[in-house]
C-alpha cells in the first residue's frame, strides 16, 4: 500500500447536502474509508451503480462511508427538488452533496458518469475507476484498507454521517408507465413501491395490486418495474399471460396473469447482463435493466436501457436476440444493426402507410425516433464465440432501419418548438401515438407534453407546467398523463398547441482541451488484487473509438485489441465529441506466480464515454481515461 501516489483529497464544495444532519467535510471523515460516487440521477450506469454499492455499504457499515455527489448532465437535474425527488425515487441511503456547478466534479478530475473515487482514512485518494461493475474490486480495495490503517491505529469504527430524510407516503409512489385494459381499467407500473397496480377507469379506484411492495425476485415481488405491454388475446392464451412487466432492477420480464393475479418470470436470471453479445433461451439469458416493452412486428421488443440497444423477446418460443444496437451510445440512424442507441426508455406503435412503425424516445439524447421494417429480419441467435470479452461490433440481423426525427446529440437539449430539426427536447420518457398519427411525447425533464406531426415535420407543445410526465394515454378529447414527480395519473383537456422556443442547452459540463493534430489516448486498467488480464487466448482488452461528427477523426475510429490509440484530428475542426469505449477481462488467478487455473472466474470491465473536446493550440497531446486506476 505505501506504494501509492499520496494526493490528498480535495474538499468536497456544493449547494447543499442531503441526507445529513449537516454540512460534511473530509476532515470529519478521517478514520473512516470514504467512497464518492459522482452520479446524475438520469444516467442508467448511475442507477446500476447505485444497487451495486448496496452490499458494500452494509458489509463495511462501520468503517466505509459512501457520499454521492451529484454532478447534474440536464438542466432539469440542477434544480433542488428534482435532486430531493431522485433520491427518494432510488432509495439512496448515503449523504449526497448536491454539486449543480460541477465544482467537485471538476476538482476530482472526473469526466464519466458514474466515476468512483477512493479515500484512505488518512484522507488521501487511492483509486479512482469510471463505469459500473467494480463491486468485487472494491470489496477488495476497502478489505485491504481496513487491514492497513487498523493495524497502524488509524481507523475509526462506529457510525457515520447518514441520516435518513423522514418517508413520504402515497397511493403512488413515481409511477412509471400506464396502460389501458380492455374493460377501460388502466394499468399502472407503481415503480416506487415495487408493484403493479390495476386502477378502474376513473384512474382513483383500486381493484387489486401485483406484489407485496418489497424489493425481489419472486413470485409476489418486483424491483422497479417500469415498462408494460399487453399481449395479443391469441398470444396471451398460447403462453398463460396476459402482461408482461419490464422488472427493471431485477434484470428481467415478469408475466402477469390477468384472471388469477400470479406473477411470473419469463426472460432473465435477475443477473444484469455484463456482455456485449446475447441472446438465446430467455430464462437463461442475462438481461440489463429492461425499461419498457412493446408487442411489435408479432414480438416483444425490450427497451434494453442498461446496453443501449433494443432486444427481442419471442414468447411463445421463449427466446431473446439482439434486435438493434452496437452498445455504442448515441445517435446514429440506418440499418439496425449499426444503429446506436442512449437508454431508450419508451415505446409507441403507429402506422404509416398501413405498415407498423416503432416510436421511441432516447432519453440521454432527448431524441425522437422510429424503427420499420425494410425487409425480412433474421431472427435467429447469434452464437457468442468468446465467453470472456465479446466483440462490440454489430450483432443484430436485418430487417430493420432506425430514423431519428428530433434529437441532435448526447449533449444537447432544450425547449423549442418548430422545425423538427430545430425543435428540442429534454429527458423524454414516454409516447402516444394520436388518431391522426402524430406522436405525443412525454418531455419529462420540461415538465411537458410535446407533439410531433410526421405530415408536416413540425413539433409543438401541448401541456406545460407537469411534474416529471413520464407517459401519455389518449382518452377521447383527453390525455391520461403519468406525472411521475406528483405520484399521481392526471386528465388534461387537449389545449390548442402552443408554440414554444425557450431556448437551446446544452451540457454544462466543461469540454476537455485537446491539441489539434495527434492526440495519444491510454486507457488505465489495473486489475484487483488476486486478479490478473487473462491473455490466454490473447489480448483480452479491446477499445472502441469514433466521433461527433465522424469526420472529427481523420485517423483512429473504429475497434481493436488494446487500451492504447493514435488519434489524429482532422483540420478545420474546433472541437467535437469524442466516443470511447473499452473492455478489459481479468480472471481469478494466483497473485504471486500469476497464473490462472483452467476453471477460474472472470470478470468483464466495461465503460463508455462521451467526451466532449475543444482543439486548442498548446493543449495536451495525450488523453488519459481511468477503467480502474490505483
Amino acid at each position: 500500500m505505501s506504494t501509492r501516489t499520496r494526493v490528498r483529497a480535495p474538499h468536497l464544495t456544493g449547494r447543499r447536502w442531503l441526507n445529513t444532519a449537516g454540512d460534511v467535510s473530509l476532515a470529519d471523515l478521517r478514520g473512516k474509508v470514504v467512497l464518492l460516487d459522482f452520479w446524475t440521477s438520469c444516467c442508467v450506469n448511475c442507477l446500476h451503480v447505485l444497487d451495486e454499492l448496496r452490499p458494500l455499504e452494509e458489509k463495511f457499515a462501520d468503517v466505509l462511508v459512501t457520499i454521492g455527489v451529484h454532478s447534474p448532465k440536464f438542466a432539469h437535474e440542477a434544480e433542488p427538488a428534482t435532486l430531493d425527488a431522485a433520491v427518494d425515487r432510488y432509495g439512496v441511503h448515503h449523504p449526497v452533496l448536491d454539486d449543480p456547478e460541477l465544482a467537485t466534479w471538476q476538482a476530482y478530475a472526473a469526466r464519466a458518469w458514474p466515476t468512483l473515487v477512493v479515500i484512505d482514512p488518512q484522507g488521501y485518494v487511492v483509486a479512482s475507476m469510471s463505469g459500473e461493475g467494480h463491486a468485487h474490486g472494491l470489496d477488495v480495495l476497502v478489505s485491504e484498507l481496513v487491514a492497513e490503517h487498523d493495524t497502524k491505529g488509524t481507523l475509526h469504527r462506529g457510525s457515520g454521517p447518514y441520516v435518513p430524510a423522514p418517508a413520504a407516503g402515497s397511493a403512488l409512489r413515481f409511477p412509471a408507465r400506464a396502460v389501458r385494459l380492455p374493460d377501460g381499467g388502466v394499468l399502472v407500473a407503481d415503480t416506487a413501491h415495487h408493484q403493479v397496480v390495476e386502477l378502474d377507469p376513473d384512474l382513483e379506484t383500486e381493484r387489486r395490486r401485483f406484489g407485496t411492495g418489497e424489493r425481489g425476485l419472486t413470485p409476489v415481488t418486483f424491483a422497479e418495474p417500469q415498462g408494460l405491454a399487453l399481449l395479443p388475446a391469441e398470444v396471451a392464451a398460447r403462453v398463460g399471460y396476459d402482461v408482461v412487466v419490464a422488472d427493471s432492477v431485477n434484470h428481467a420480464l415478469r408475466g402477469i396473469t390477468l384472471a388469477d393475479g400470479t406473477v411470473r418470470t419469463v426472460a432473465g436470471t435477475g443477473n444484469q447482463l455484463r456482455r456485449r453479445e446475447g441472446g438465446g433461451a430467455a430464462l437463461e439469458q442475462d438481461l440489463s435493466t429492461p425499461w419498457d416493452v412493446a408487442w411489435f412486428d408479432g414480438q416483444v421488443v425490450v427497451a434494453m436501457a442498461g446496453v443501449h440497444q433494443l432486444w427481442a423477446f419471442d414468447p411463445v418460443d421463449g427466446v431473446v436476440r439482439v434486435l438493434a444496437g452496437t452498445t455504442a451510445e448515441g445517435i446514429k440512424d440506418g440499418a439496425a444493426e449499426q444503429a446506436w442507441f442512449a437508454q431508450t426508455s419508451g415505446f409507441a406503435v403507429g402506422e404509416d402507410d398501413g405498415a407498423e412503425v416503432l416510436w421511441f424516445v432516447d432519453a440521454e439524447t432527448s431524441a425522437l425516433r422510429s424503427l420499420r421494417r425494410t425487409g425480412t429480419p433474421d431472427r435467429s441467435v447469434p452464437e457468442v464465440h468468446d465467453e470472456r470479452l465479446a466483440n462490440v461490433e454489430p450483432v443484430a440481423g436485418g430487417g430493420y432501419e432506425v430514423r431519428t426525427h428530433v434529437g441532435q446529440g448526447l449533449f444537447d437539449f432544450g425547449f423549442r418548438d418548430g422545425p423538427a430539426d430545430r425543435a428540442l427536447l429534454q429527458h423524454p420518457l414516454g409516447l402516444a401515438v394520436a388518431p391522426d398519427g402524430s406522436v405525443l411525447v412525454a418531455d419529462t425533464y420540461n415538465g411537458a407534453v410535446r407533439r410531433f406531426d410526421p405530415a408536416t415535420g413540425e413539433v409543438s407543445t401541448v401541456l406545460r407546467d407537469l411534474a416529471e410526465p413520464s407517459d401519455v394515454l389518449l382518452d377521447g378529447d383527453t390525455l391520461v398523463v403519468v406525472e411521475s414527480a406528483a405520484h399521481r395519473l392526471t386528465r388534461e383537456l387537449v389545449p390548442a398547441a402552443l408554440r414554444v422556443d425557450a431556448g437551446a442547452h446544452r451540457v454544462q459540463r466543461p469540454p476537455t482541451d485537446l491539441a489539434p493534430g495527434t492526440v495519444e489516448l491510454a486507457v488505465g486498467f489495473t486489475p484487483p488484487t488476486g486478479q490478473k488480464l487473462d491473455d490466454r487466448w490473447g489480448d483480452p482488452t479491446r477499445l472502441v473509438v469514433a466521433a461527433t461528427p465522424p469526420e472529427l477523426l481523420a485517423e483512429g475510429s473504429g475497434s481493436a485489441e488494446g487500451l492504447t490509440r493514435t488519434l489524429r484530428f482532422a483540420a478545420g475542426f474546433d472541437g467535437g465529441v469524442l466516443h470511447v469505449s473499452v473492455q478489459a477481462a481479468a480472471c481469478d488467478g494466483d497473485p504471486v506466480t500469476g497464473e490462472v487455473p483452467e476453471f477460474a472466474a472472470c470478470h468483464l470491465y466495461q465503460q463508455d464515454w462521451g467526451i466532449p473536446v475543444r482543439l486548442v493550440e498548446g493543449a495536451p497531446a495525450e488523453l488519459p481515461l481511468d477503467l480502474r486506476g490505483v
